[in-house]
């Protein structure tokens, strides 16, 4: 390896660098404000330059991408082995440095502008559907407080509130009639907020081609898509579908010594936001099989019957997992079974 090797430790003000050459001579160890960061790249020859992956780090990679770096973002897990000595920012950028060598490292591939816009649209519906679960839970429970039992389901519920606000013969004093009823205005404006943000998935289904193609797939709808799609692009970064399906924690845990292999409940690791959507589309295809009669569904029956309904989801959430990645991975249209 011809390159420097430069490991940074992200902060918000003073960024601490370890930089080594190919021949192991130390070329920087020390901490710099942020304004001089890329001052100082600018003015180095082309390195690899690792770092943590953080909440700044796309923006970082992003810009020594541009000033002809070879930027590399790793998972901490994989710095964590490598630092000796004590729990310190230049520390950690001495065991970023030998992380990025290290061959059985994995870089998470880096995010355009474009992606992380679309993940901070998931995130916002995200926050804003606990933010509902939550003020239904609270009014649900401060109707109880009244003796009065709200239904399940939260239509159900939706409903059930501005009956109870307009029936003068139950308990609910005014003050509480009147908190209840300012969050059920709130709750209102939540949902208008969820809307707005759903056609917007709808939008961006609309204008991208690989979104509508795995789409196709069973238990796949726009909110999925496009959170796969900005979060690993065209799946690059793995070798195989189950290597994707590894990423999302949807494979078995493993145990084995000896010779002897063990096989445990699924790892749950990596993209957890992902991994839910996934889950949610398969459950919502196995509990509306009914009586169809396609490859796809009897497939679905019989793992249901042999391993129970809860494995027979994960089981389809992971294959759907394999079959999103070879779209996208090999530009091929979705064939159903």
């Amino acid at each position: 390896m011809s390159q420097s090797i430069y490991g940074i430790d992200l902060a918000k003000h003073s960024f601490s660098i370890h930089g080594e050459d190919h021949h192991g001579k130390i070329l920087i160890h020390k901490t710099i404000t942020r304004s001089k960061v890329l001052v100082m790249f600018a003015n180095i020859p082309p390195a690899i330059v690792g770092m943590e992956a953080c909440g700044a780090s796309h923006f970082w990679a992003r810009e020594l991408a541009k000033l002809g770096h070879t930027p590399k973002i790793m998972a901490s897990k994989y710095v964590a082995p490598f630092r000796t000595g004590a729990k310190n920012d230049l520390n950690d950028a001495v065991a970023i440095c030998v992380a990025v060598t290290r061959p059985s490292t994995r870089f998470v591939k880096i995010k355009s502008p474009e992606q992380q816009a679309i993940l901070f649209l998931h995130r916002a519906r995200d926050n804003w559907v606990h933010e509902r679960t939550a003020l239904l839970n609270q009014m649900r429970a401060m109707l109880a407080e009244f003796g009065i039992i709200a239904p399940k389901g939260r239509h159900a519920l939706q409903t059930a509130i501005p009956e109870a606000l307009e029936d003068g013969k139950n308990q609910l004093p005014d003050l509480a009639r009147a908190i209840i009823s300012d969050s059920y205005e709130h709750l209102l404006s939540i949902n208008q907020r969820i809307a707005d943000q759903e056609h917007c998935f709808n939008m961006l289904v609309s204008r991208s081609h690989n979104a509508q193609k795995i789409m196709k797939v069973a238990g796949i709808g726009p909110i999925t898509a496009t959170a796969v799609i900005a979060s690993i692009g065209k799946g690059e970064q793995f070798d195989k579908g189950r290597d994707f399906a590894a990423w999302l924690g949807l494979v078995p845990s493993q145990y084995s010594t000896g010779g002897k292999p063990r096989l445990g409940r699924i790892t749950k690791k990596g993209d957890k936001y992902l991994r839910t959507l996934l889950v949610h589309g398969a459950r919502a295809v196995i509990s509306a099989i009914g009586n169809k009669t396609d490859r796809l569904s009897l497939w679905c029956k019989s793992l249901v019957e042999r391993r129970g309904f809860k494995r027979a989801i994960v089981a389809l959430a992971a294959k759907n997992a394999r079959i999103v990645w070879s779209l996208l991975s090999n530009d091929t249209e979705y064939q159903p079974i």
